[in-house]
């Protein structure tokens, strides 16, 4: 299986140009499964509600869901992307998985990041894993990588791959997955974004190095901090199946459950 990612930088609030960037990047991904960043269709730095309601769209009927499923399809991939939702009175920070059949689901973003919490509702779908050609496909969205529970909910829930839309702001994520897929045994793709959204006296630096990691917490490719990239590499998605760390210890099997009643004690 080939998976990869595609790495821009969006220009806040110009939906169609931003579709247009995106579309003409994908034209020139080679594989199974790309992942596109967070909000890769409006920018990230909302500073009002009104930009929200303006921006958000529902899914799969807005055009940012329409043009995916309209790529998937004529391309044969499968793409996993970040955009604002729009449900009902209800706006959240989602990560749809388009096939070249349809919609295959929605996630929405579990751990809102800073002021996402002004204008976003939390997640309400749990933690996601889809199948895409025999290969289950967890998804989470930026801020979720910060809890070492997202990514295991979605490796004992039989995730082979995790695709990870961001837009990352702060410098540890990347290094980060290295434990993270370590730790789960499993592959992982961040698509990040790279420029900055200067909204008035308000801006946020992004900071690209969009990265595939593999089970064994190896960097299989890193982009550049400033560049658009598009990029894909042939992996063996067996081996994330594979939770032998060595002959006495198993990932999974020696997780130790009778001991971690307080992860799941709130505070």
């Amino acid at each position: 299986m080939k998976i990869g990612f595609v790495q821009f930088a969006p220009v806040f609030g110009e939906v169609a140009s931003n579709l247009a960037r995106a579309k003409t990047l994908l034209a020139g991904f080679d594989g199974d499964i790309v992942v596109l960043p967070e909000f890769f269709n409006s920018g990230y730095l909302f500073v009002s509600k009104d930009e929200v309601e303006r921006l958000a769209e529902e899914i799969p009927t807005g055009p940012t869901t329409t043009m995916l499923l309209e790529i998937a399809r004529a391309q044969n991939i499968h793409i996993v992307a970040g955009l604002p939702e729009r449900a009902g009175e209800r706006f959240f920070n989602s990560a749809v998985v388009v096939s070249p059949q349809g919609l295959l689901g929605t996630y929405r973003k579990s751990h809102l990041f800073f002021e996402e919490k002004l204008f976003f509702t939390h997640g309400d779908t749990g933690m996601k894993v889809f199948d895409i050609a025999g290969c289950k496909v967890g998804v989470m969205v930026c801020f979720d990588w910060f809890f070492p529970e997202t990514m295991r909910v979605l490796a004992l829930a039989g995730a082979d791959l995790v695709c990870h839309c961001a837009n990352l702001v702060l410098p540890f994520c990347q290094n980060a997955m290295v434990t993270r897929c370590l730790e789960n045994g499993v592959f992982a793709i961040t698509a990040n974004r790279t420029g900055n959204d200067i909204r008035g006296a308000k801006r946020l630096d992004f900071t690209g190095a969009s990265q595939i990691t593999g089970p064994r917490g190896e960097i299989l490719y890193r982009a550049t901090a400033e560049r658009d990239e598009v990029f894909s590499v042939e992996v063996d998605i067996h081996r994330s199946r594979d939770k032998q760390l060595n002959p006495f210890n198993d990932l999974f099997a020696d997780r130790r459950v009778d001991c971690y009643g307080a992860i799941t004690t709130a505070l």
